[in-house]
């Protein structure tokens, strides 16, 4: 008896426990992408050209990750998405959901310059 409701309970415990994986590597693939997106305001509002901000939001991003960056006077908007990853058994079943983070930051004035 105890076999026979262990064999209909496991698939089911197997279920919740790819579930709580993903909701795991989601959240870390979003905290990264929050993370990048806050790198690359950061040296965009330090000064640093455009092309040197992507490459860092890139090399702190998960894997594939796209990089959306805007300059508006002295207020610098970044945007960094990627696909959250799936357990290998859901890959080809589920699509993967997209995640992001964005970060919004003012250029710095040079120093010894007007107030």
């Amino acid at each position: 008896m105890v076999t026979a409701e262990t064999a209909a309970v496991l698939p089911v415990l197997v279920v919740v426990l790819l579930a709580a994986v993903w909701v795991v590597a989601a959240a870390a693939a979003q905290l990264r992408c929050s993370d990048a997106a806050r790198e690359a305001a950061r040296a965009l509002a330090r000064g640093d050209d455009v092309a040197t901000s992507r490459s860092l939001a890139v090399a702190v991003a998960p894997a594939g990750a796209t990089v959306g960056i805007s300059v508006e006077g002295d207020l610098v908007r970044v945007r960094v998405s990627a696909r959250a990853p799936l357990p290998a058994p859901l890959g080809g079943v589920v699509p993967a959901p997209t995640v992001g983070g964005s970060a919004v930051a003012m250029r710095e004035r040079p120093s010894g310059g007007e107030p």
